[in-house]
């Protein structure tokens, strides 16, 4: 497809308003709930720029960036707000949007108002593909943000010409690690060693940190144990465009020996399903909320635990260690 059949093609999809919105969960480990979603943009699935890359790329190199992502936001917000999710919303918003000279002030609280979202649970993500130089102003449009009840993320921590320093300077509630350090991190020593000086800044700077891209049990299980408590990625739920509603399943770590495990606040149907899942187990580990081996659940206890009709299975199934 031809350069010039690429910007028709953009041009359509502003006019048309046809962005296609779907919301990958984040999920709160120490609680088992979903703490809010991130909406990623997608152009018509019959169109050349339904790819994310292909969509932002053609608008950037037509000097439409902050109309696509205007849009972008348009659709995520009145998407969430349909869907009445629960949670915080996090908007994906690059520097040169926010920098724009001629954007117009108050549009995405004025969009809020519209489909009825307070902007104390929107979360501007701020992504960094290109470098920043002037950070004095990108802090004070940032700091407008927050003003109006905003929360801040900096996206792909690790990964951007600046990071380090725009966390500096930006102070953001959120950081989110780059999916390079998270991949094969439960074999990589370099890699534990990256977030967990990460995690230590973060301690100091009080943001709280998110793990994206997480594809394996056993990342998971490493990351917990070095105490992230917000996770991401596609072993927890793939972006779709009916967002998640609540953790129908407990997402633990899986235990040393490679088997699946459950938190003390596991409900009976949950139990029930990973025991049906894998039929070879005659029981599971149990971990406390300090994510540390606690007892153990007795495939043989689940008619003891039925009495508990889905609430948190009684303490007494448990065997404690």
């Amino acid at each position: 497809m031809t350069v010039a059949e690429q910007l028709s093609a953009l041009g359509a999809i502003l006019a048309q308003s046809s962005i296609h919105s779907l919301f990958q969960p984040i999920i709160c480990l120490s609680e088992q709930r979903i703490h809010g979603h991130e909406a990623l943009s997608r152009g018509p699935s019959n169109s050349p720029l339904h790819s994310p890359l292909n969509l932002f790329a053609i608008a950037r190199q037509a000097g439409r960036l902050t109309d696509l992502e205007a849009a972008c936001r348009e659709s995520a917000c009145r998407r969430f707000s349909e869907q009445q999710l629960g949670g915080k919303l996090f908007l994906n918003i690059s520097p040169e949007s926010l920098l724009e000279p001629n954007y117009p002030s108050g549009r995405t609280l004025k969009l809020l108002e519209q489909v009825g979202l307070e902007p104390s649970r929107v979360v501007i993500e701020l992504t960094e593909q290109t470098p920043t130089d002037d950070f004095q102003l990108l802090s004070n449009a940032l700091h407008h943000y927050r003003d109006m009840g905003f929360s801040i993320a900096l996206d792909d921590l690790g990964a951007g010409y600046s990071s380090l320093r725009l966390w500096s300077e930006l102070r953001p509630e959120y950081v989110k690690i780059d999916r390079h350090f998270i991949d094969g991190i439960h074999c990589d020593p370099l890699k534990r060693e990256f977030v967990g000086s990460i995690l230590q800044i973060a301690r100091a700077s009080r943001a709280q940190v998110i793990a994206e891209g997480i594809e394996l049990a056993e990342e998971l299980a490493v990351l917990t144990e070095m105490g992230v408590d917000l996770v991401q990625g596609y072993l927890l739920g793939r972006p779709q465009e009916l967002g998640v509603r609540e953790v129908v399943a407990p997402v633990m770590p899986v235990a040393s020996g490679g088997q699946p495990t459950v938190g003390l606040n596991a409900t009976l149907g949950q139990v029930i399903e990973l025991f049906g899942r894998h039929q070879h187990l005659e029981s599971l580990e149990v971990l406390g909320v300090d994510g540390r081996p606690c007892g153990l659940v007795h495939r043989s206890a689940l008619p003891v635990m039925a009495s508990s009709r889905g609430r948190p299975a009684p303490t007494e199934a448990w065997q404690a260690r």
